[in-house]
């Protein structure tokens, strides 16, 4: 549905993306993940024909995003970070005037507006001025208008980005009950937000592609490669000095991360290579702590992020 081959944007001499290549099958949501200046915005802005390349090639349903740019844009939805609603108009008036501007015949204008507006769960705020709503309500407005023409493609750029928990919540909630009918590309800083509702995670840094994977299995690798950690939960006089000591003897242990939980209750993390749950035990038994809990720490989608944009030193400011 969507094919990137090589794309790349500079801006004066300084490239926003270099080379940046991959491919989104039809019906899969796309996590689209990266710091500020990383290039997520100058990505989806190419793609929604709204910003041209330097080089490279961008398709949207087999249409290049350069030479048949009406056809792509047809065939996308597209809400940036900023949403472009009438805030003076009514959210039907409004809706059905982008179905007008998007050539939706007149025959189905109608029936897309009531479909958008219930897609979205707007149905108890038809006839309201936009501008008079909460902000998590114009978020879905601002939904409502890319999915009314019905396109085959969603380009959203941090659709929850502002919005309190509970309207972030049931923004969520509306996309992923439009990835069930759409493929989609979703821009987000929220990580578990992208974990809980994308198939595959797309991750940029410093206008390149750094990786490209589902979030199980990059939470696997970074496992993996980083080794694994343990977490403890142990009860016990002493000190997070003694806890440390014993627990260091362990063959394969690297790191002790020792704090207190309570009254003589530790919280203990330890990193190492795997398998260590049952000799940290054996250990903790042998030094009279009781052991309350242990279990393995699996790596976060964050834990990923974090690992490979560490070294990222973009201006926030930045174009991206």
């Amino acid at each position: 549905m969507i094919e990137v081959q090589g794309l790349t944007r500079f801006y004066d001499r300084r490239p926003a993306i270099q080379d940046v290549t991959f491919s989104v099958p039809k019906g899969q949501v796309l996590g689209f993940l990266g710091p500020n200046g990383a290039g997520k915005s100058t990505t989806m802005r190419i793609l929604a024909g709204f910003l041209g390349m330097s080089a490279g090639t961008a398709s949207v349903d087999g249409f290049d995003v350069f030479k048949y740019s009406l056809e792509v844009r047809r065939r996308i939805g597209y809400l940036p970070e900023t949403n472009p609603l009438y805030n003076e108009m009514r959210v039907t008036g409004f809706l059905d005037l982008m179905c007008r501007l998007r050539g939706v015949p007149p025959s189905k204008r109608r029936g897309r507006v009531e479909h958008a507006i219930d897609a979205c769960g707007l149905e108890d705020r038809r006839d309201e001025i936009i501008g008079r709503l909460s902000k998590g309500l114009r978020q879905r407005v601002g939904l409502a208008q890319a999915i009314v023409h019905d396109p085959p493609v969603l380009i959203l750029d941090e659709p929850t980005a502002g919005l309190d928990v509970a309207q972030a919540q049931k923004t969520r909630t509306v996309v992923k009950e439009l990835g069930r009918q759409h493929t989609v590309i979703l821009s987000s800083h929220i990580l578990p937000e992208v974990a809980a509702t994308c198939e595959r995670v797309l991750i940029i840094n410093e206008g390149r592609i750094v990786a490209d994977d589902t979030p199980q299995r990059l939470s696997d690798r970074l496992g993996r490669d980083q080794g694994q950690e343990i977490e403890m939960l142990l009860r016990g006089q002493g000190g997070a000095d003694q806890i440390e000591a014993k627990l260091r003897q362990v063959a394969g242990v690297d790191e002790v991360v020792v704090s207190a939980e309570g009254d003589e209750v530790w919280r203990v993390v330890v990193s190492g290579v795997p398998a260590l749950r049952e000799e940290l035990t054996r250990v903790a038994v042998e030094a009279g702590l009781g052991v309350r809990e242990v279990h393995a720490r699996r790596p976060t989608l964050e834990d990923v992020f974090l690992s490979l944009t560490a070294d990222d030193e973009s201006d926030p400011a930045d174009e991206e």
